[in-house]
C-alpha cells in the first residue's frame, strides 16, 4: 500500500484564527473517510494518553486490567482491545499504528450435487429437497468485488474534482457556489482578513500515522479539527490575502 503525498490549500480567517474550509484531491478525503472504518476499540487505543472524553476510557482500561481467568475459554481480550480492521478492497491509507489488516476471506458456499436452488455455508448440510450432503462447492461473487475491480485508482472517492472539506469536516465538491456557504457558516464578515494558506506532507508513514491520530482526536473533541490540527503546524505557508 503506497502512502500519499498529502497537500492542502486552507482558506484561513486570520481575525479569529480559523480555518474556514480547505481545498484538497482524492488522497486526502480518502485519508478522511477511512476514519470511518475503524473499530472503537483501536480508537480508544490510540486516544487513551490523556486525550479521552467521556468515561469510554474507562470501560477499556478496566478491560485491559481484567484478569485473563475471567474471560470465556473461547473468548481473549486482545479482540477487543486490539481488533483487527478489515482489510478493504480500497486502498485508502491506514491512519494509525499498530493497526494489523485482517484479509477478507472468500466465503465459501455449497449445494447439494443434484443442482437443487438452495445453498448453505456448511458442507455437512443436508438438501431439503433430496436429502443428500451439501458438498458441492459454489463461488461466492459480490457485488463488492465487480465494484473494486471496475477502477484502478483505489481509495474511497474519484479523482475527477477537487474537494472541500469545511472546519467541521463536512465534505463537498468545491465550487464557486459551494465555496461561499462556509462564510456563511462560520460568520466570516470581513473578506479582508482571509488568507490562503499552504500545507504538505510528504511521503513519510510517521508523519502520516501522526496526523491521523491528531485528526482523530480533534474530530472526537471539537468542531474546528482543521484549526486545531493545521494552524498549528509548521508546513503551513502563508499566502496572499483575498483579491
Amino acid at each position: 500500500m503506497t502512502t500519499p503525498n498529502l497537500s492542502l490549500k486552507l482558506l484561513v480567517d486570520k481575525k479569529v484564527t480559523r480555518v474556514v474550509f480547505a481545498e484538497g484531491g482524492k488522497s486526502f478525503v480518502d485519508f478522511l473517510f477511512n476514519l470511518l472504518s475503524l473499530p472503537i476499540g483501536t480508537v480508544i487505543k490510540a486516544l487513551k494518553n490523556g486525550s479521552m472524553v467521556g468515561c469510554i476510557g474507562n470501560l477499556y482500561g478496566s478491560l485491559e486490567n481484567l484478569n485473563e481467568a475471567y474471560m470465556q475459554p473461547n473468548e481473549n481480550k486482545g479482540s477487543l482491545l486490539n481488533p483487527r480492521i478489515p482489510a478493504p478492497a480500497t486502498e485508502a491509507p491506514l491512519l494509525l499504528p499498530d493497526s494489523n489488516p485482517q484479509p477478507i476471506k472468500t466465503k465459501l458456499l455449497y449445494r447439494c450435487p443434484n443442482h437443487h436452488p438452495c445453498v448453505t455455508d456448511s458442507k455437512d448440510y443436508r438438501c431439503p429437497w433430496c436429502s443428500n450432503n451439501m458438498s458441492e462447492q459454489v463461488a461466492f461473487i459480490g457485488m463488492n468485488d465487480s465494484a473494486a475491480n471496475s477502477t484502478s485508482q483505489g481509495g474511497y472517492v474519484k479523482d475527477l474534482v477537487t474537494y472541500m472539506v469545511t472546519d467541521d469536516l463536512s465534505v463537498s465538491i468545491m465550487s464557486m457556489i459551494s465555496g461561499v456557504a462556509p462564510l456563511n457558516k462560520f460568520n466570516v464578515k470581513d473578506l479582508m482578513c482571509l488568507r490562503k494558506r499552504w500545507w504538505s506532507l510528504g511521503l513519510t508513514r510517521l508523519l502520516l500515522l501522526s496526523l491521523g491520530v491528531e485528526l482523530l482526536k480533534a474530530s472526537l473533541k471539537s468542531k474546528a479539527a482543521l484549526t486545531n490540527v493545521f494552524l498549528l503546524k509548521k508546513e503551513v505557508k502563508d499566502g496572499a490575502a483575498l483579491d
